[in-house]
Parts: structure tokens; sequence; C-alpha cells
């Protein structure tokens, strides 16, 4: 029997599909069995000669299920669309904006079909930045988002704020691997960045009030919207200008940005504040549609993981390098990291060096050096190779007569502190004043003998500790030759507090190397002793001013806001200019790439670097506690003061695990298990944190070495 030219009862039924392109709906009719390519295919000939376009960058989105429909050999009935659905179809690759780490805007296309880590890589390697595997897109936050705690969709919908989800954990289907359209735009009037609101915000009888950036539309019972995708770009210019500066350049940045992207970055004023703002991670494993972007929206790129595989002044390295740069800087003139009055001034040294340089073209030594740079990282292994052979033949240290030998640094120290030292009567040690005694360092165990003498004598320690876990966080103030150490050390259920007051400067650098190894399990025979001691005598002397060389530079109208972060500001605005030109004095010489990454070490060099904080709340307690996730190790903080209750090494995990059903995280270790919820974010994201850093740990030295995605998904997606 037929019907209008159709046969009835064959199993076919009626498919409605809106065109995003032509902005219009067809009716399709299918079978179950059509695979999802023969859909598209019978779609795009509906065209007829009248639409002529290559439809290859084209794909099937289902909007009420949120998902792709990227595999063109599945069928209909395997993705489980019947005749209630309506599909769009629509282009894979679309117009985004992102804000980079300097703060500045880009327009480009990137796939929204395929997961978030594939399409971070495709826009790294469109802008020129290596090692796209530590960074991630990020949803832009507004200062009401630290206020108090998002976890999930419920809450945002019930508290009425538009809130980026994070909570869109779901078995992700892959889609394909089109590459990224590398035509990228910065115009010169940008339209201003639209905060990104990811979740429903009201309901209606027929259908759902959905906000997509500034699109606000109803999606019908019968999925007939347009899906917020937006056919002519918010701004009067078209499409055509992402091709306008394809040739853009993120070795440099203006020194200033404007005042708008100035003003989207937030400052945290507690720490709870700083760990709410890691709710806006987007999902690596999910496609960027199908985690509530449209086009024209706004994401953030940002470093998301703090582990940097071979960091170099070198010219390829150098759109990285200044992106970095720009990312420590901000946070260490938001107060997201803290420092010393001398390190804050030494940052305001190299950003006003990385500023002369900039001015007077030290970016040109990148363009020029960039011809020949493919030869010339090979000749640079190869020089630095035969530097190190040449100083272990001639200039290394001597041999030790006894190789078998353990090393031992030792020496008097003055030292006080509250734990339970590690002696045979496992007493409580507390002094509130400090006291001199010969402390030495032997197998990550500090001993504390009362002098030389008991020590040589072979006279048990009045006390020892164990080093394996600790934080350790210099203290040392140069200019006033004060040099401490402070030590938090484990125990079965917190962290005791200890301090070290060294002599000298030398003496400090030793006390902090062997410490910092102790802390990791590491014994003073390991060959990075030598090389953790160096860097913090190079990182001293720069701290240390020189007086009388201001006048060598002249610098005019210098602004302590923009050098300074605002605790500093009070004490140090009516000579700052004169200190932070002795503190210039110490690296006036460096070229721009290497101010740069002598900025990013002293950085990483700060007690809060690398820090990614979370409210959580562990199982069995009713107060919200915060978790800090770092490339080694969790810690527990106190909220309110922000010490170390309690240090977990990776070395010592065995598993991490989700019940993505109560969303509950448990992390195996040797020494126990925790358990605990995720009061500020979605629990993936710490599942990702840590898989994460386990995945860039395992990465090798090899310069050929590709990244393997598919271990990244397994080690950060969740699944079992």
């Amino acid at each position: 029997m037929l019907a209008d030219g159709e046969i009835v009862g064959d199993g076919s039924w009626n498919l409605t599909i809106y065109v995003t392109d032509l902005n219009e709906k067809r009716t399709m009719v299918v079978k179950g069995d059509m695979h999802i390519g023969g859909v598209m295919l019978k779609l795009t000939e509906s065209f007829g000669k009248d639409f002529k376009k290559d439809w290859s960058d084209h794909a099937l989105w289902w909007p009420t299920r949120n998902k792709w429909l990227a595999r063109p050999k599945h069928t209909l009935d395997q993705y489980g669309v019947h005749a209630d659905a309506a599909l769009h179809f629509t282009p894979m690759h679309k117009p985004i904006r992102i804000q980079l780490p300097d703060l500045r805007y880009i327009d480009c296309k990137i796939d929204f079909s395929i997961d978030t880590f594939s399409a971070v890589m495709q826009l790294c390697k469109s802008l020129g930045i290596r090692h796209p595997e530590e960074l991630s897109l990020c949803y832009p936050l507004e200062p009401s988002h630290l206020k108090q705690n998002y976890q999930n969709l419920k809450e945002a919908k019930k508290i009425k704020i538009a809130q980026p989800d994070t909570n869109t954990f779901i078995a992700a289907t892959r889609g394909s691997s089109n590459s990224l359209d590398r035509s990228l735009a910065c115009p010169a009037t940008p339209p201003p960045p639209r905060s990104l609101s990811a979740t429903p915000v009201a309901s209606q009888q027929n259908g759902t009030l959905r906000r997509y950036g500034n699109h606000i539309y109803s999606t019908q019972s019968d999925g007939s919207s347009d899906g917020g995708y937006c056919s002519t770009p918010p701004r009067a210019a078209s499409l055509d200008a992402l091709d306008a500066l394809a040739e853009m350049s993120l070795a440099d940045s203006p020194l200033e940005p404007d005042t708008q992207s100035r003003e989207s970055l937030l400052t945290p004023k507690s720490l709870m504040e700083r760990a709410r703002m890691n709710v806006g991670w987007l999902d690596s494993s999910l496609s960027i549609m199908e985690q509530y972007v449209r086009e024209w929206d706004t994401l953030q790129l940002r470093f998301k993981f703090y582990s940097f595989f071979d960091l170099t002044a070198r010219a390829p390295d150098a759109p990285r390098l200044n992106q970095l740069y720009q990312q420590a800087r901000w946070q260490v003139l938001n107060q997201e990291v803290h420092c010393t009055e001398e390190e804050m001034l030494l940052f305001a040294a190299l950003q006003l060096q990385i500023e002369l340089q900039t001015l007077a073209g030290g970016s040109a030594e990148a363009a020029d050096t960039s011809a020949g740079s493919a030869g010339g990282a090979a000749e640079d292994e190869i020089d630095a190779a035969l530097s190190e052979l040449q100083v272990q033949l001639e200039g290394g240290p001597p041999a030790r007569a006894d190789i078998t030998a353990v090393p031992e640094l030792a020496g008097y120290l003055k030292y006080r502190g509250s734990y339970n030292a590690l002696c045979a009567s496992r007493q409580r040690f507390t002094l509130r004043a400090y006291k001199r005694g010969w402390v030495s360092c032997r197998d990550g165990v500090l001993r504390i003998h009362s002098s030389r003498e008991a020590a040589a004598r072979g006279d048990a320690p009045s006390y020892a500790v164990e080093l394996r876990g600790a934080e350790v966080t210099p203290d040392a103030h140069p200019a006033s030759d004060r040099y401490g150490i402070k030590l938090e050390v484990p125990s079965e259920d917190t962290m005791h507090e200890m301090w070290l007051k060294c002599e000298n400067e030398e003496q400090y650098a030793e006390w902090v190397a062997a410490c910092r190894l102790g802390s990791r399990g590491r014994s003073l025979a390991d060959a990075a002793f030598a090389s953790e001691a160096a860097g913090v005598r190079a990182l001293l002397e720069l701290q240390r001013p020189r007086k009388g060389a201001a006048s060598q530079l002249h610098v005019e109208h210098l602004q302590p806001d923009k050098y300074l972060a605002p605790r500093f500001l009070k004490k140090l605005k009516s000579k700052f200019t004169q200190r932070v030109l002795e503190s210039h004095a110490n690296v006036k010489d460096l070229p721009l790439l290497e101010a740069k990454l002598q900025y990013i070490k002293t950085w990483q060099n700060l007690p809060d670097y690398g820090q990614t904080l979370f409210v959580v709340r562990f199982m069995g307690h009713r107060k919200d506690e915060i978790i800090s996730i770092a490339n080694n190790r969790i810690m527990r903080l106190d909220p309110s003061t922000g010490d170390h209750i309690k240090t977990w090494r990776f070395s010592t995990m065995k598993a991490w695990n989700v019940n993505w059903e109560i969303k509950h995280m448990m992390v195996q270790f040797e020494e126990g298990n925790i358990i605990f919820s995720v009061q500020s974010a979605d629990c993936k994201v710490v599942h990702e944190f840590i898989g994460g850093y386990i995945f860039l740990s395992m990465r090798s030295k090899d310069a050929n070495q590709t990244l393997d995605q598919e271990l990244f998904h397994k080690l950060t997606g969740g699944w079992t």
C-alpha cells in the first residue's frame, strides 16, 4: 500500500532534522537500521542543486540527549533515535572566543564534536604552544561564584544563579578527529566577553527555557528550537574576519591588558574562595558542545597541571614560556599565591626587566633564532651533554673513598617545634624557644644531639624526625640575614610543626635541599642534591639588594600597583622605586626569555605554588575542609589558617575511585584510605587532577614522544 509515494508498514518513520545553516527543518523517511552516515547523505542530497555546499564538516547533534551522533557506521537504533527525536545538522567546527593566559581574547574556530582534551591539543598546535597536555579550558567565573559552593545542577537551579555545569559526567562518544581551523583573529574592537551560563534556568510546561551565553530560547517538546546557534556572529565583523590574524604571535603580550580584561580577574580573599575557583574546569572526556558551550561563547585557556615538561628559554618554546609567565604574574599580583617582601620585589624587578626588554625589541632574539631552531635544539642538547661530561671529568666533586658510605649533612642549628619524636620513648617534643644543637640528616631522618661530641660518641639522639612526607617551607630574608626552614612533619593523625634556623646562606641552601629530598623519600646521595642547593643559592642571590645600583637605570613614573600585590602596597609604596631598582640591578642583564624563565622558577619556589584547592567533606565529618592537589601529593588543609593537617604522597597511592551514584571519592594509600565528597566542584574534576598528574609523571624525555590520549582518558575518565 502506498501513501504519498512511500511504503507504509515496512518499519519506516519520519525523522525531523533541523539544518542550522539553512535555518529550516527537513523531514526524512528513515528506518531504524539506517546508518548515521546514510542519513546525512540522504539529507544533503535532498537539498538539490539549488544549495551547493561542502557538508563534510557537519554532523548530527541530538539536543535533548545532549550528544553528538558522531559514529557514521552506527545505526539509528544503536543510538536509540526514534520518531520523537529532533536532530540538528550543524557544523562541528564553530566560532568561539578564547581568553588566553595573558588576558587577551582571540576568536577562533574549534571542533565542538571531539573531547575537550583533543580540542585543546588542536588549539595549542594552532597557537604554537608546546605540551598542550598541561593546559585545559574553563568557564569564566564571576565574583558571586566565590561566595558559596557550587556542586551540582540542582543547587544552581535552587539559588537561581546561572553557573557553569561541570557535572555532566556521562560516557562520552568520541567524535571525529577533524583538524582545527587554523584561522585566528583578534578584532580591532573586540566585542565584550560574555559570561557563560551553562544550566537550564527555568522550566515550562511544554519545554525548557535554556540560556546559552547571551541566547535564551525555548526548547519545545518537539525539539524544534534552533539549539542556540548563532547564524551570524554577535558583532559587525563577518566570519571571514577569522582569517585576519592567523600569523599572530603569542610569544609577546601587551604590557598591560585592557581594563575589561583586567576586571575579568577574580581576587580570592580567603582559602575557601581560592578553592571555589576550580569549579569551572571543563570535563576533558566530553566535547565542548556536551558541556553547554555554544557559538561565540567565551572560554578561558589556562595551564591546569603544574608539572611543566622541558621548560627552556629557546625560541620554539617562546609562546609557551610567555603565556606561562603571564599566568604566574597574575597569580602573584592577585595574591593567589603568597610570597615574602623580598620575593615580591624580585618578581617586580623581573617584570620590569621583561617590560624593558620587550620595549627594546627583545622579542627579536626569538625571531632571529627561529630559522635555525630545528637544528638548534639538537645542537643545544649535544652541547649540554658535552658540558656535563666535561664537568664530570674535570670539575666534578671528588669521589668518595668508600662508595658504600651513606652521605650525611650535619652542623649546629637552632631548632624549636612541637611534634612526636621518633625515639625509643616516643616522647612528645615541645620547644617554644629556639635551642642550639647538633643536627644531622642521613637516610631521610633528622637527628638532634646535644653536641657534636655526643654524636661522634654514637650516643642515641635526643630526638629523631622522619622527613618522608613532610612539608618543607623555606623562610629566608637575605636583607636581614634570617634563614629559617619550616617543617610540617607527618604523624598518625596530623602534621606537627618544627622550625630550623640556619646561621648563614650556605648552610641554609644545603639544609633546604636536604629537607626537600628527604620529604620525597630520597637520600643525600641523590644527584639532585647539588642542583637543588644551587637553585636555592641562586634565588637568594637575586633577592639581595644592591646599593647604589639604581642610578644605572632611569625609570620614571613606576606605578606600584602594577608590580606589587595589594598586601605590599601600603608598606612599600613610598619607597617602591628605590627598592625595585635595587632589586632590578640583579637581573638587568637577563635577556627576555631568560627573565621570563627566572620569573617562572621563582614562582615555582613559592610555598603555595602548584596547589589546586577544593572544598571537601570527609566521611564522618560535618564541617567543610580543604584539600590541595599538587603534582606529587594530596594535602589536607585547615580552612582558616592554611596549615597542613595531613599529607599523602602519590608514591604511596594504590588506587583512586569514585562512587558515581553518591558522588564520593575514595583514595587508597599504603597508610590507609580517605573518603570524601567534593563540595566546590564535581568529584570528576578532582579525579581528573589526580589522574592527570599521574599521566604527566609518565612522560619520557624522548623528544619524539607522542601523547597517549587513550591512557590519559583511562587515568582521568573514571570508567571501570
